[in-house]
């Protein structure tokens, strides 16, 4: 169904929601209950969800005793495979409080840009949600060595939302909606709705490494946020405390409103032995 404003969000038929590490590492890491439990009284409700979240990485300092993210490419790939199991753990061993499963899915960003492998994780995808089985997304860092550089997941969350047919997207921050300029600024302003087409040069945002743990800022979100626009889905950035407020189309975050005239990324048909019809 068509998500127009942030109050249809309840009415979805299937929404992507994506968390960063630093909203569920270190001391936030008891956030991964409150997540859960929005995410679950929502797919009770009859709606399909789909997790993206960082973390791996972030979760895995403490337990190789290492005092910040690694700058080395070897260490932060041992880093991810370490964390993300890890991180699996956790999600599934809060999710056992409602029965339900969850079904690891790790890409990389080019995974969803070329026909074949975009083929296979949809298919994969769509039977996953079939079962009822909540699949939570991660970047495959041991792999994709320029994503675990410079990727972020919010690129990938979108991505994703395109690759199911979301009705809605939903990125986690820190920060209760998106400012004109970095929210620590004089004269900064919170902006609560982005119409299509909507001209945002004159806005300040910020980009980097968040509390040292993970990559990003309210830049990647907004990118990302046009990303699934574009494609015709609704997306809302808000804070992590607030994911069930969110869930239940209360007026909170920044809501970007889709295109009406949905344009969708394609590479036309695939021709490999196996795969499917992209």
């Amino acid at each position: 169904m068509t998500v127009p404003t942030r109050a249809d969000i309840p009415r979805a038929s299937r929404v992507v929601v994506k968390v960063g590490s630093s909203s569920i590492s270190g001391d936030g890491a008891h956030r991964i209950d409150t997540i859960v439990e929005a995410l679950s009284r929502a797919h009770a409700a009859g709606v399909e969800v789909v997790l993206v979240s960082s973390g791996a990485i972030a979760t895995a300092l403490p337990l190789l005793d290492l005092e910040g993210r690694p700058n080395d490419l070897a260490t932060q790939q041992a880093a991810a495979a370490v964390g993300q199991n890890v991180l699996m753990w956790r999600y599934q061993t809060s999710l056992d409080r409602f029965r339900l499963l969850a079904g690891q899915v790790l890409l990389t960003a080019g995974d969803l840009e070329n026909a074949t492998p975009r083929s296979n994780a949809r298919r994969a995808m769509e039977r996953l949600l079939g079962l009822g089985i909540l699949p939570i997304v991660n970047e495959n860092d041991t792999v994709a060595t320029h994503e675990i550089r410079f990727g972020d997941n919010d690129r990938l969350a979108a991505l994703v939302a395109q690759l199911i047919g979301a009705d809605a997207l939903i990125l986690l921050s820190d920060i209760a909606c998106l400012y004109t300029a970095p929210p620590n600024e004089p004269g900064a302003r919170p902006i609560t709705e982005v119409a299509w087409g909507d001209d945002l040069s004159d806005f300040e945002f910020g980009a980097g490494v968040v509390n040292g743990v993970g990559t990003g800022g309210a830049a990647t979100k907004v990118s990302a946020a046009k990303l699934a626009c574009t494609a015709g889905v609704g997306v809302l950035v808000t804070s992590a405390d607030l994911v069930a407020d969110a869930l239940a189309g209360q007026f909170v975050g920044t809501w970007f409103a889709p295109n009406p005239d949905a344009v969708t990324l394609s590479t036309g048909p695939v021709g490999a032995v196996g795969a499917t019809v992209d």
